[in-house]
């Protein structure tokens, strides 16, 4: 017969991993700018649909920002971290993302499935907003996590 110290730890095991595969609702996302530099690109939030992601399934990353400058091209440059290791890296148009020319309020809006064989685990987005003459308007990062179970 189990103690109860050792019912109590598989109960909380189970209703963790009942937790990770139920569909979450959005929940704003955090970002760390990159340096203490005054960006003209201004993020106030990520938000990822679904959390955690599941592999094999499309998730939406939603930027919202804030500029005084107008951005009439530019591009994202985006590096994904699996623990230290980089695992993805890709640049996209910015006018592929959101409306241009891009002022004021705007969202940035990227869909994106991952491959069924993805690692589940805790990654890192490494994100910059580039003008047309290459300036760095912004530089962020922000973590989201990959579920267990990709679902059917």
């Amino acid at each position: 017969m189990a103690s109860k110290q050792t019912r109590r730890v598989l109960v909380l095991a189970a209703v963790a991993a009942c937790l990770l595969l139920l569909p979450a609702a959005s929940v704003a996302t955090s970002v760390d700018y990159c340096s203490k530099k005054n960006y003209p690109v201004k993020v106030s939030g990520v938000e990822i649909v679904p959390d955690p992601v599941e592999p094999g399934n499309p998730a939406t990353f939603k930027i919202s920002a804030s500029t005084d400058k107008t951005i009439e091209k530019g591009k994202l440059q985006i590096d994904v971290k699996y623990f230290f290791f980089y695992v993805h890296s890709e640049t996209r148009d910015i006018c592929g993302e959101t409306s241009c020319p891009a002022t004021g309020d705007f969202v940035l809006s990227h869909q994106q499935t991952l491959p069924g064989f993805t690692p589940p685990g805790s990654y890192t987005i490494y994100m910059k907003i580039l003008g047309d003459e290459n300036e760095e308007l912004s530089c962020i990062s922000f973590g989201f996590s990959i579920g267990f179970v990709a679902s059917s």
